[in-house]
Order: C-alpha cells, then sequence, then structure tokens
C-alpha cells in the first residue's frame, strides 16, 4: 500500500473574513442574557455554539438557504436560532444578526 504524505491531501482553500455587525452582536448579546436569566452556564454554551456554527462559512459559504431568493443573503440554521448573513465577496461574509425562530425576521433583517 502507498502513503501518502498529509501536504499531498491538503485542499486549497480561499481564505475567509467572517465579521459580526454591531446589530448582530446586540442579538446574541440579548440572547445571552434572556437564556441567564435562567442559567448562566447554559447562556455561556448557546452563544459559543451560535459562534461555533458561524466558523463552517470559512469553508462552506453557501451552507445556508437563500433569503427570499437573494443570493447575497442567506439563513444559517442552529437550534431554534436563525443566523442572517451576507456574502459581500469571495473573501467577506458579514454575519446580520441572530434570531429567534418565533420572531418575523422581516421585521428585524434590514436590508
Amino acid at each position: 500500500m502507498a502513503k501518502v504524505a498529509n501536504s499531498d491531501c491538503k485542499a486549497d482553500f480561499p481564505q475567509r473574513v467572517i465579521r459580526w455587525t454591531d446589530e448582530a452582536v446586540k442579538w446574541l448579546q440579548e440572547i445571552h442574557e434572556y437564556i441567564s436569566n435562567d442559567n448562566a452556564n447554559i447562556a455561556n454554551k448557546v452563544v459559543r455554539e451560535i459562534y461555533d456554527k458561524t466558523q463552517i462559512l470559512e469553508l462552506m459559504p453557501k451552507v445556508g438557504y437563500k433569503y427570499q431568493d437573494r443570493d447575497d443573503i442567506r439563513i444559517l440554521l442552529y437550534g431554534h436560532y436563525r443566523i442572517a448573513y451576507s456574502i459581500k465577496d469571495s473573501e467577506i461574509i458579514d454575519i446580520l444578526g441572530v434570531f429567534h425562530g418565533s420572531l418575523d425576521i422581516e421585521r428585524y433583517l434590514k436590508i
């Protein structure tokens, strides 16, 4: 059996930057505050997992579904939350907001 060096298996992925808008950070903070009223440890876990979920966008920026048939706005799901993001170009992804599934996202997502 032939051995393959690790360098032979590396894929050449473009480097992408994930930026959080002020509005998205505010939403994340509000989610943390709300959950913290019951359990601070769970609040920390949920916020960390939402953040971790967005990191998949570095490799697969189009993993989320299109928002209202727009190519530049997509929604990534995490549990009961919808993470709205914008693909600015091949290198930049902006997180626009994190919304609980029960919210009318159109009222809050101003594009």
